[in-house]
């Protein structure tokens, strides 16, 4: 009975990005406990603060009171209840943020009440060791500061060091072809040819049409980049196949994923060498772990998205360590509160890898008296 849930809450949280210069960014956490008095935290990256109290309301009023009384461990049927109870609103979009830290949490619960890592319990076969990517934000207006960004992880040790998007809309990767190259040929200089390079083109924003995109690519070449992120529109899969057949640069896409029929798209179209998971956003550890066993089946690799806080980066590396498909996984290389403030075990690199802990669960132990000066209401 001391496994049964007696509690489940939401805990909106807002702070200043200091990879973003400040700009206000949200996480949206759930907590739930047992009866026995364990408790278990997840995260969704809900970035905005609409989209986190819409998200912590999801738990508090609809999801959270489905999985009072429930058995605490019988997570994969209490992901599915929680599908079917969001049925008609959608398991995508609010709902997929809430029930992806629900399910975070689950799982953590799951692996402290059996004395044993989440990884260990989603039956890892691959390296509990994951090089990390010390991702930062391009200054397409300041190629010096960009520069010293990737000095700065260059000399922390990352094996693997990626930059996209823009500090300013008006000024993103990908708009000027001059630009864009002058910044490339800059960063790979100062980094060698050994070191992983991945650049992220705003997709989503349509910088690009699949005739820019095969022009663009070409001119990369040189560079040697290890993948481009989302170069087209993540919903123009076709053209994303037809960019891979004209090119020879790997591409990488599905941060923008909500679900495993989603992913499946992404998968059947051939749309990318990489695909990005993010179990803050795509059904937790339970939804990234049936996009994996598809990854598998179509034979291409993943990276884990987990560019927000230390319990994204505790799931991610957990997801990692369960095929030999996993590659990477983002990590913010500069202090950010979401990895250090509200932590007691912040995450480090060492060696330019991380590393999952054999703590029982994600192994991630907050202090929720920090967590009070960020909360959102």
């Amino acid at each position: 009975m001391t496994d049964l849930i007696r509690s489940v809450s939401s805990w909106p949280l807002i702070y200043k990005e200091p990879h973003y210069r400040g700009a206000r960014r949200c996480v949206t956490l759930a907590r739930i406990e047992t009866r026995g008095g364990v408790v278990g935290w997840g995260e969704a990256i809900s970035q905005i603060p609409e989209a986190a109290l819409a998200t912590g309301l999801v738990i508090d009023r609809g999801l959270g009171p489905t999985l009072v009384g429930e058995d605490a461990r019988d997570v994969e049927r209490l992901w599915a209840g929680m599908c079917r109870h969001a049925y008609w609103y959608g398991v995508e979009g609010i709902a997929g943020f809430a029930i992806s830290a629900l399910d975070m949490a689950l799982w953590d619960l799951a692996g402290q009440l059996a004395g044993r890592p989440t990884a260990a319990l989603l039956g890892g076969v691959g390296a509990t060791r994951s090089p990390a990517m010390g991702s930062v934000i391009f200054d397409m207006r300041d190629l010096d500061r960009t520069l010293e960004e990737f000095r700065f992880m260059k000399d922390a040790g990352y094996p693997i060091l990626k930059a996209g998007w823009g500090m300013d809309p008006d000024a993103m990767f990908g708009q000027d072809a001059a630009r864009d190259l002058a910044y490339l040929r800059a960063v790979r200089e100062l980094i060698g040819p050994d070191l992983g390079l991945v650049v992220d083109v705003p997709g989503a924003r349509r910088v690009w049409n699949l005739k820019t995109a095969v022009r663009r690519l070409t001119e990369w070449e040189e560079f040697g980049l290890r993948w481009v992120e989302q170069p087209l529109h993540p919903a123009e899969l076709d053209q994303h196949r037809i960019l891979r057949e004209r090119t020879r640069t790997p591409i990488g896409t599905g941060e923008d994923e909500w679900s495993p029929e989603s992913y499946r798209h992404v998968l059947h179209a051939g749309a990318a060498d990489v695909i990005q998971i993010d179990p803050g956003r795509c059904l937790g550890l339970t939804g990234a772990r049936k996009v994996i066993a598809e990854i598998e089946i179509a034979g291409v690799d993943y990276s884990m998205h987990s560019w927000s806080g230390a319990l994204n980066t505790a799931a991610s590396l957990a997801l990692l360590s369960v095929s030999h498909h996993g590659d990477t996984l983002d990590f913010k290389p500069h202090e950010s509160p979401m990895q250090h403030d509200v932590v007691e075990n912040p995450w480090q690199i060492a060696d330019g890898h991380l590393t999952v802990r054999d703590s029982p669960g994600l192994g991630v132990t907050l202090r929720e008296s920090e967590l009070e000066r960020f909360r959102l209401t």
